[in-house]
């Protein structure tokens, strides 16, 4: 019997990375909404959608930066922000991906982990196998991203940069973004309650004074739950006007958009 257990345990080892990483396993859906405002907390007003005339975020931009996002809130006032995700294969990149409607799911492996969307589909991989992030001359911006990070204690730590910015991305659909020098540390854990918690510090020497604290909660959906393939396709059918507004019809072919006049 003595031989029989020491056998055993030799053949146990000790503990893997692997046996202590957290279950993140099944489907999730962002807890916060608001028509996917990235930030919540600083929307005005409190119950503001995104995409609605007179709804914004206060973070602490830079003078520059409000003024394109003042510019930018008045294309959304017309009805004319131009939201790159709306062209089929369009990711959001990061941090937007953090703020999607659908389901998400998170692969949770030793070396990395997956972020994956149901919308889109976006993928973002953040390794945690060691690497560093490519040296300056190495880097070329991505809508994701380069992330890198490690775990501690169930919590999931990694730092993104070289994201492409206001040249492709916007963060939500109230215009705001940020630049190509933008890095988000994110912290990634399940919180007591069973929802699984982003706290990103968002820093960028062109858009904000500060740092930018932004907090999103996911949970998770029942067992069984599926996410499925999400097809895009570019619109060849509803009418466009001269000014250049596509217009929404419904199931009679009326339309349902508030028509903008040319100006």
């Amino acid at each position: 019997m003595r031989r029989i257990l020491f056998s055993v345990l030799l053949m146990a080892g000790p503990p893997s990375l692997a046996d202590e990483l957290p279950d993140w396993s099944g489907v999730w859906q962002r807890v916060e909404g608001n028509g996917g405002m990235f930030d919540v907390a600083t929307t005005e007003p409190p119950d503001g959608r995104a995409g609605s005339p007179g709804v914004r975020q206060r973070p602490p931009l830079t003078a520059a930066w409000e003024a394109k996002y003042r510019a930018n809130l008045e294309l959304v006032a017309k009805d004319r922000l131009p939201d790159p995700i709306s062209r089929c294969g369009t990711p959001a990149g990061f941090p937007r991906l953090l703020a999607l409607p659908d389901v998400y799911e998170f692969i949770v492996r030793p070396e990395q982990t997956w972020i994956i969307t149901e919308n889109g589909p976006n993928i973002m991989r953040v390794y945690t196998d060691g690497r560093s992030h490519p040296a300056p001359e190495e880097l070329w911006p991505t809508f994701t991203g380069d992330s890198v990070g490690h775990w501690e204690n169930g919590v999931l730590e990694f730092t993104t940069i070289s994201m492409i910015g206001e040249a492709q991305t916007v963060l939500d659909r109230s215009g705001l973004t940020l630049s190509d020098q933008a890095t988000v540390s994110t912290k990634m854990y399940l919180t007591d309650e069973g929802l699984l918690r982003a706290e990103l510090e968002i820093d960028d020497p062109l858009a904000l004074t500060e740092t930018w604290l932004v907090t999103r909660h996911f949970r998770r959906m029942p067992a069984g739950t599926r996410a499925y393939d999400y097809a895009c396709a570019e619109n060849n059918r509803n009418p466009i006007t001269d000014a250049g507004q596509t217009l929404t019809l419904d199931t009679e072919g009326n339309v349902i958009d508030r028509v903008i006049e040319n100006e």
